[in-house]
């Protein structure tokens, strides 16, 4: 990588340098992380560094890990994909399918809709299938449209844990994380696992910084919960190379954007396959091109902007 490259990288980053809530980028081409750099602070009241290692709440780049976690129990023969949701979740009157929940189209209610005004305690996976018990009208009947949906992937989470008899934190970190030695990849769960080297999120206001790093609904994990860092993702992005996961990348559906496909937690766009993650505090997005073999990752602990477009001008930088 020439010193060029390197420069117009951290001229596109260098809003967060400094003393502002921080961003990792990591480019790997040909297998090799030839961008692997941090910015800014994973931690402004500790004056703790952003560094390859920090580990950032994904947000929705976490439901590839949930479809995988899915996919891995069908190749086990443990589930299918084409199982009524019914099946392991009886208290549901939906006729959708475990498909329709991995590619958005069994048209749940959305659980941030129909949380109670006056919860101040986090909702788990298990209050989202309460809260759907409670609205089962669906916004269509499933596989006829498509509507991008948190509460299907917290039903997923639900379901992997009743198809492996472990809970979905386990279940990760024992069929996923572990085997692939993404040390510090963790599902979140407050009190009972820990977020080594963490950043914490931030939103920008009245001109300073304040920590807004958890919300009602930051406890869901299916649809969010999964702390990562570029290191670690870098040997997730080698391990989407094998042929097992060409489902995920296979166009299943169309989407609200004419230019986009969704798959089984990847969004397909021409020969990219891509992922962000919005949540409070944070702002991340995942872009691959295997047939180029490049990867691009910026992960970042504060409220806006999206990094989606910065992702796109780097991988700009390294495509033939």
């Amino acid at each position: 990588m020439t010193s060029s490259v390197t420069s117009s990288i951290d001229a596109l980053m260098r809003d967060y340098d400094g003393n502002v809530p921080g961003a990792s980028v990591l480019v790997i081409q040909n297998g090799r992380a030839v961008v692997r750099k941090s910015y800014g602070f994973a931690d402004l009241e500790a004056r703790t560094p952003a560094m390859p290692s920090t580990n950032y709440r994904l947000a929705s780049v976490t439901k590839q890990f949930t479809a995988a976690a899915i996919l891995a129990l069908a190749e086990e023969g443990k589930l299918s994909i084409e199982d009524p949701v019914r099946k392991w979740l009886p208290s549901l009157a939906t006729t959708a399918t475990i498909r329709h929940l991995l590619t958005h189209t069994a048209g749940l209610i959305d659980y941030e809709d129909v949380i109670p005004e006056a919860t101040t305690t986090q909702v788990l996976d298990a209050d989202v299938l309460r809260l759907l018990e409670q609205h089962q009208t669906p916004y269509f009947e499933p596989g006829t449209s498509y509507r991008y949906s948190n509460s299907g992937y917290a039903l997923l989470a639900l379901i992997v844990e009743r198809a492996s008899g472990k809970t979905f934190a386990t279940f990760l970190h024992a069929s996923l994380f572990e085997p692939l030695g993404m040390t510090n990849t963790v599902a979140f769960e407050n009190g009972i696992s820990t977020v080594a080297h963490r950043a914490f999120g931030y939103t920008h206001e009245n001109d300073a910084w304040t920590r807004t790093d958890q919300s009602v609904t930051s406890a869901v994990l299916g649809d969010g919960g999964i702390y990562s860092s570029i290191d670690d993702l870098a040997k997730w992005d080698a391990a989407l190379y094998d042929e097992r996961f060409r489902i995920a990348f296979t166009p299943a559906t169309d989407t609200d954007d004419p230019n986009v496909k969704y798959g089984f937690g990847w969004r397909i766009s021409g020969d990219a396959l891509w992922h962000s993650g919005e949540t409070r505090g944070f702002r991340n997005v995942i872009v691959r091109y295997p047939s180029h073999k490049l990867t691009v990752v910026v992960l970042t602990n504060r409220n806006e902007p999206p990094p989606y477009p910065l992702a796109l001008k780097i991988a700009e930088m390294f495509e033939p």
